[in-house]
């Protein structure tokens, strides 16, 4: 019984310094080691080099307190690609270009950016199909920014970012963050072919021993 106890007490622990390894001061992190997610990129205009991207891909390095590693790499339209790795902490106002904010911030609500040197106001959200499944997606903006993230994890989903040559717009269409619905359908519609079989086969197998039966029982009488 005493050792149930002190096992009891160490997972309760354990689970104490998971949840504030992941809210520190308030602010929620709703990303892990190992997350990705990737974007297809447009622009319009003259984009100077660096900003001629068709494609990005963010995955988390890893995550201490607030702070998280994250390598970004992009692919510009000549093919080639670029990578860095960038750390971000939401809780002292580090959040790049709107990249990671807090996660799990309702309407009206704010995150601090350093890089303006004020808060950002969540102005609304709603419920949209991201990267194959339906997500509750938090948005705001500024003359020059109209931002989209995934409320759960903080990562942004969506951006209009207007530049002084070029406007360059990205959506995210591949994530390991959540399951895409369609995946989701396809393992269930698989999984009942495999269920039906499997009582097809049930079927087969009792009507055989039933006829089995039935023969040995006949050969008996006889």
């Amino acid at each position: 019984m005493a050792h149930r106890i002190k096992l009891f007490f160490v997972v309760v622990i354990c689970l104490i310094l998971l949840a504030l390894n992941n809210s520190v001061g308030g602010l929620s992190v709703g990303v892990k080691k190992g997350d990705w997610i990737e974007y297809h990129v447009t622009t319009t205009g003259t984009p100077e080099e660096g900003h001629d991207v068709t494609w990005a891909r963010m995955e988390i390095l890893g995550v201490e307190g607030t702070q998280i590693s994250v390598n970004i790499t992009t692919k510009a339209r000549n093919g080639t690609f670029w990578s860095e790795v960038e750390e971000f902490d939401p809780a002292s106002g580090n959040v790049g270009v709107w990249f990671l904010i807090p996660a799990n911030l309702n309407t009206g609500e704010v995150f601090f950016d350093s890089s303006l040197g004020r808060n950002v106001t969540i102005e609304g959200f709603e419920q949209r199909s991201i990267a194959g499944a339906e997500r509750t997606i938090t948005h705001s903006s500024t003359p020059e920014r109209i931002k989209s993230w995934d409320k759960t994890t903080g990562v942004f989903v969506e951006t209009v970012d207007v530049l002084q040559n070029t406007t360059l717009y990205a959506i995210a269409d591949k994530t390991n963050m959540w399951t895409p619905q369609a995946f989701k359908g396809e393992s269930s519609a698989l999984l009942y072919v495999v269920f039906g079989f499997a009582a097809l086969e049930a079927v087969v197998i009792i009507v055989l021993a039933i006829t089995m039966i039935r023969y040995r029982t006949k050969s008996r009488k006889q």
